[in-house]
């Protein structure tokens, strides 16, 4: 039941957020802003209690791809309320604090007692720069998709309340290099910390992992690297950041479902 609950302030929260960038509602948009804020800490504060019961078990530590998708979720929601202390972000906010509210309704799924596993500090370590890289990068497809919609409404001449809750592009675009930056070092050291406990990419079925991190590391390295000394911007670089993300989603989720829900495997 907590996970619906999770869910409905987040929905709540991130409809307040939008609603209070509209120009029909700026007599309240602060009273917007307040409730939603509550709401959404509210929120965040019921998620996490639900993860650390759910996650740190008597058993050993639950990192089922429920649970995983959830961190996540609940990573999304923290960042969303940060970022709408920023009146232009809160149109932002409100997608990370609804894509979170969805990641907060896997929370459990896929559990078994193949998924209660005792970590080393190396592994534990690793786990959570992982689950932090992929977080941050989850908020920067969101900001892509945010950009590319904007970019394609501009394009067309498409003027309407709706642009209210889109913070200029320029601003979308440096927030979105920045968040690739961050995520491509936290991926970078997140690879790099993994090899401490690989000792066998085949028996400990990690090739497909590696290699989808790998290529996701190139596309955002790539991203970068164009952007700084190209000036690369727009549709391709929202593109190519987009492609990369999608790359890493197959590393993480794509082998873990073909792992734990096909073929009643885990990783090592």
């Amino acid at each position: 039941m907590s996970e619906i609950a999770i869910f409905l302030l987040y929905l709540s929260a991130a409809a307040a957020f939008g609603t209070s960038c509209l120009p029909r509602f700026v007599n309240q948009s602060r009273s917007l802003f307040i409730a939603a804020c509550i709401l959404a800490a509210i929120g965040i504060s019921l998620h996490s209690d639900t993860l650390y019961s759910v996650i740190l078990t008597a058993d050993g530590v639950n990192l089922s791809l429920g649970n995983a998708a959830s961190m996540i979720g609940l990573e999304l929601a923290l960042i969303g309320l940060i970022a709408a202390t920023d009146p232009p972000l809160r149109g932002i906010s409100a997608g990370l604090l609804i894509l979170g509210a969805f990641a907060a309704t896997t929370t459990g799924f896929g559990s078994s007692p193949a998924t209660l596993i005792a970590l080393a500090w190396q592994v534990r370590a690793h786990i959570l720069i992982s689950l932090l890289s992929y977080g941050l990068l989850t908020v920067g497809a969101i900001v892509a998709i945010y950009a590319l919609a904007q970019e394609r409404r501009l394009r067309a001449g498409r003027f309407s309340t709706i642009n209210h809750l889109f913070a200029p592009l320029e601003t979308t675009e440096k927030l979105l290099f920045a968040i690739a930056a961050a995520g491509f070092a936290g991926l970078t050291l997140a690879i790099l910390s993994g090899l401490t406990f690989v000792d066998n990419l085949f028996a400990q079925h990690l090739v497909h992992k590696t290699v989808f991190s790998l290529l996701a590391l190139s596309v955002f390295g790539a991203l970068l690297a164009g952007r700084f000394f190209a000036g690369w911007r727009g549709a391709r670089a929202i593109k190519l950041y987009l492609g990369g993300f999608a790359l890493l989603c197959m590393a993480y989720f794509g082998t873990r479902i073909v792992l734990e829900q096909l073929l009643n495997r885990s990783w090592g």
